[in-house]
């Protein structure tokens, strides 16, 4: 592929998936500046390895996913291990006030997203990455199965799982509230 043809295709992949990967970390950060800095990291790795990718081996959307997992654990070791401050906010561009809105909405949008990760909060991690790829990031299972590296079946059956563990802690909610109305 000719460098004009690689960033035209790489051009459409941004186009198609920067909405879904902000909203990815719009579910995880309740800061917009961050969820900016994390989905502009994500396509700054993308971009840097776009002559890796492989279309046969995976959709576009999947190896997104893969990658902003990556950047988001990346981040969350950093502020577990206290992270190097000074060179976070040493390169962060400041957003100007239609990007801090368009984010702040973004967060907003997600908040039902983000009281669903806390119910998933509850499951084993590999059953709740299913479950957020498939039903929250919108990826088809194949998808899913190609961002997280296992099988389609694997992924089938975590997520048959991780629906039964999670309709079980929907049901004892939704008893418990009608045990509060009697």
């Amino acid at each position: 592929m000719r460098d004009h043809e690689a960033l035209a295709a790489f051009e459409r992949i941004y186009r198609d998936n920067v909405g879904a990967i902000s909203r990815f970390f719009a579910r995880r950060c309740v800061d917009p500046q961050l969820v900016g800095d994390l989905t502009a990291d994500t396509f700054v790795r993308a971009i840097t390895s776009f002559a890796t990718f492989d279309a046969a081996r995976g959709s576009a959307s999947s190896w997104l996913f893969g990658i902003a997992r990556h950047t988001f654990a990346a981040h969350a070791e950093r502020s577990v291990k206290g992270g190097d401050l000074v060179r976070r906010i040493g390169g962060r561009r400041e957003l100007d006030s239609d990007e801090l809105a368009e984010l702040e909405a973004r967060i907003d949008a997600e908040r039902p997203g983000r009281a669903l990760l806390d119910r998933l909060a509850e499951l084993p991690e590999l059953e709740r990455e299913a479950i957020e790829l498939v039903h929250l990031g919108g990826l088809s299972p194949k998808e899913a199965a190609e961002a997280l590296g296992v099988p389609k079946g694997a992924m089938r059956t975590r997520l048959y799982r991780a629906m039964a563990r999670l309709r079980a802690v929907v049901d004892d909610e939704e008893e418990a509230r009608a045990d509060e109305q009697v």
